[in-house]
């Protein structure tokens, strides 16, 4: 990697810790008002950060994480736009044609912002002709930041394959009057409606399977667990201030409770850094490790978030409270994709291979 990029993310990666009192302040004014974190997008901006993190250069795996967990300890749900646009711009990166890659490298110029979605209600899109065109039909269900993107890279059905499509998103095509929900306020998401929209040849992207092929696809999850983590360990932070001015630092009972917020966070940590590890390599071993790193911050942030509240007590429920906000943020965050099942196929896989060999992944 260039020296260049290297300092330019490291630069960045400064500039966001520094940040963090700034982003939290807007994420407290967005989640009241919910819509879309446009200011905290402005900022990440201004940071540096998507110029470091979201451009065609591949970043390392720690910096990466490094800026998705440092998003995540100051607001979730920027720390989810910024996931699902990093997660797309490598989308393309990886599977588009020059064309494609050319028109990305403007879209990042001109600061557009892209997700990837691809949770639908039945019979979901697909791809369908009227007369010599082809159109969308269906709609996208849990569509993250469907009020403020400008690209969606979205799954369809076309003749009986799953397939990639590039598409513009307009803010009129999406309803969120249904977006009622204690966490996750200011994703600005809903559901969007593509009945309708021409398919023309520059939107498609790859080829059949490119989207759900490992271990990528699967292993790419580290990404949100990262952001997860940054909520994870902010809370033990908040904890943290709370034992020490409010002396019950002195408690024995109280130590041992922040103790084990520390070694939950701790510990998911290393285990999303060897995910994210492992995935950028490309090896296959990444997918059942991800699948259990899911399952294992989930139960960090459960513990942590349940420590918090019996140690700060009723005031952690207070809306101008910052452990409130990040509570229901990531009580939400967390039930993303079926965790039960993600564990399930992670133990599956190890009871059929021995982690455990010559050459432990740990």
């Amino acid at each position: 990697m260039n020296l260049m990029f290297q300092h330019n993310r490291a630069s960045a990666l400064a500039r966001l810790a520094d940040a963090r009192a700034e982003l939290s302040s807007l994420a407290a004014g967005e989640d009241r008002s919910g819509g879309f974190p446009s200011k905290g997008l402005d900022a990440l901006r201004r940071l540096g950060v998507f110029e470091a993190f979201a451009g065609l250069i591949e970043p390392d795996a720690d910096a990466l994480m490094e800026a998705l967990r440092l998003v995540g300890r100051a607001d979730l749900s920027l720390g989810r736009i910024f996931e699902g646009h990093v997660n797309a711009v490598r989308l393309i990166a990886q599977y588009g044609d020059d064309a494609q890659k050319h028109r990305l490298a403007e879209d990042l110029t001109a600061k557009r912002l892209f997700g990837v979605w691809a949770t639908e209600p039945p019979p979901g899109v697909r791809v369908v002709r009227e007369g010599e065109a082809l159109v969308l039909a269906g709609a996208k269900s849990f569509a993250t930041g469907c009020l403020g993107l400008e690209r969606a890279i979205i799954t369809v059905q076309a003749d009986g394959e799953k397939r990639l499509l590039i598409v513009p998103i307009t803010p009129a095509r999406a309803d969120v009057t249904g977006w009622k929900t204690r966490g996750m306020r200011a994703t600005g998401s809903g559901v969007y409606d593509f009945t309708g929209v021409v398919v023309t040849p520059e939107m498609w992207l790859g080829e059949s399977g490119d989207y759900e092929r490992e271990p990528g696809f699967t292993g790419g999850a580290w990404r949100f667990t990262a952001v997860q983590l940054g909520a994870v360990e902010r809370l033990v932070m908040l904890l943290r201030a709370h034992l020490r001015q409010g002396g019950g630092g002195s408690d024995p009972v109280q130590r041992r409770a922040f103790a084990l917020a520390v070694a939950a966070a701790r510990t998911a940590g290393l285990w999303v850094r060897q995910a994210a590890t492992m995935t950028e390599q490309g090896r296959p071993e990444a997918v059942a490790l991800t699948l259990m790193t899911r399952g294992v911050v989930e139960q960090a942030g459960l513990k942590v978030m349940e420590i918090a509240a019996r140690a700060i007590g009723t005031r952690s429920f207070f809306d101008d409270q910052e452990v409130d906000r990040i509570t229901r943020d990531l009580g939400l965050y967390l039930r993303q994709a079926q965790p039960d099942l993600a564990v399930d196929r992670a133990a599956a896989a190890w009871l059929d291979a021995d982690c455990w060999g010559e050459d432990p992944w740990w």
